[in-house]
C-alpha cells in the first residue's frame, strides 16, 4: 500500500520516495521537495485543505489534491 503526504496527520514526518503526477513533480522539486527529503505535516485547514509542510527549512502550503502526487515512507 503507497501511502502519500496527503495521508499523514499533523505532526506526522515521513520521507519523499516518488512522486506520480509527472508536471507537478517539476514544480514540487523546484521548491525542495526532493527525493530522500524529510518533510514534516505542521498545519491542516479545519476542512483539510489546505495543508502546510515544513520542507528544506521552510514551510510550504499546499493542496490536499497535491499532496497526494507525493509518496511518502514514514518514520
Amino acid at each position: 500500500m503507497s501511502v502519500t503526504l496527503a495521508d499523514l496527520k499533523v505532526g506526522e514526518q515521513a520521507e519523499i520516495i516518488g512522486f506520480t503526477d509527472e508536471l507537478l513533480s517539476l514544480k514540487l522539486l523546484e521548491m525542495g521537495c526532493l527525493p530522500g527529503t524529510v518533510i514534516e505535516l505542521t498545519h491542516q485547514a479545519p476542512f483539510g485543505d489546505p495543508i502546510a509542510i515544513k520542507v528544506s527549512g521552510y514551510t510550504l502550503s499546499m493542496r490536499k489534491e497535491e499532496a497526494a502526487t507525493i509518496q511518502v515512507k514514514t518514520n
